[in-house]
């Protein structure tokens, strides 16, 4: 089953997982050992990241470390930046009003 990026990052447990590993890799019980979970349940939201490739698995001898692919990321931010330009625009707006606004009392 193919999952949504935007459903995989909406869980609080898979951004912390996240965050965790955004500067190094780590093994799943190193993961689990920062929630209050199961190992279990940090191997399926792992396993739900790994789909959504938002992390990748590379195998160092007996362990498996998962880690942050960057350009997973970069797609999140690239469609979050078209509402963050209408967001500073408003704003912006918002600001000219406001001044205005301030400029007529005096």
């Amino acid at each position: 089953m193919r999952r949504d990026i935007f459903q995989a990052i909406a869980d609080p447990t898979r951004r912390g997982i996240i965050a965790l590993i955004a500067t190094q890799a780590m093994t799943p019980n190193a993961i689990a050992e920062n929630f209050d979970t199961t190992r279990q349940s940090v191997s399926k939201h792992l396993r739900i990241l790994t789909e959504c490739e938002i992390v990748k698995q590379e195998q160092h001898g007996r362990e498996i470390y998962y880690s942050l692919k960057i350009e997973k990321m970069k797609e999140i931010d690239k469609w979050l930046k078209q509402f963050r330009e209408i967001w500073e625009t408003t704003f912006n707006q918002l600001d000219e009003v406001l001044l205005t606004m301030k400029k007529m009392k005096k």
